[in-house]
């Protein structure tokens, strides 16, 4: 999962963008809130953590510009605003979720996963294919009941195929939401990466899972 934070006190910016990190997000950030419209405009994020008082333009006028292009992507308010009427008011502005400052990073780490499954449209935190269960809670994977270590690499991109399974997903997309604007990898990361996973879900089984589509990229999905 790809996440944008928009926050511009820098030290709680790098506290959060080191923290998501380590939980196995790819995730990017900013300053301000017309640096934050314009990445918007232009790359497609699984969440959005965003401030309300930032300098340019605050959380409102960012948030207002992403349903004004009709996209649904999720947005958590993480604020230090925290009357009644200003967390009426950001949720009604069309905020999925809203939590102040100060606050427990586990708990932002649970409203991201319950946004995300929303959006997906799943209520389960376990996403399953045939055989194949992943835990999203636990971050845990397996296969026919026996358990599949992965990398955080590995595991985002198994998360998103399985997000988006029987979905023919192209290199070009699935580079855009598993890795950010600081990588500076090789052009074929996607099929490499495929390649690992495949190892990994599809090696030793009679049932393949992971399917190239010539042309087109590739989809999780039976048979």
């Amino acid at each position: 999962m790809r996440i944008l934070v928009a926050e511009d006190e820098r030290d709680l910016n790098r506290i959060l963008v080191e923290k998501l990190t380590k939980s196995g997000y790819t995730v990017d950030a900013c300053y301000d809130g017309v640096e934050a419209i314009h990445i918007l405009a232009y790359t497609e994020y699984d969440a959005v953590i965003l401030d309300i008082m930032m300098p340019k333009a605050d959380g409102y006028e960012v948030l207002r510009s992403i349903r004004n292009r009709g996209k649904a992507t999720p947005v958590l308010f993480l604020t230090a605003k925290d009357s009644i009427s200003d967390r009426v008011k950001g949720l009604d502005s069309g905020a999925n979720d809203y939590l102040v400052k100060p606050f427990a990073f586990e708990e932002l780490l649970a409203r991201i996963r319950a946004m995300t499954r929303s959006s997906y449209g799943q209520s389960d935190h376990r996403l399953t294919l045939a055989d194949l269960e992943m835990d999203t809670t636990s971050r845990r994977v397996t296969r026919g009941g026996v358990e599949i270590s992965l990398s955080a690499k590995e595991y985002q991109l198994l998360e998103y195929l399985l997000y988006n399974q029987d979905i023919v997903l192209s290199r070009e997309k699935i580079e855009e939401h598993i890795w950010n604007y600081d990588y500076e990898g090789g052009t074929n990361v996607v099929d490499v990466y495929i390649s690992y996973l495949r190892k990994k879900i599809d090696g030793g089984q009679k049932k393949k899972l992971i399917h190239t589509v010539r042309g087109m990229g590739y989809v999780l999905k039976e048979g």
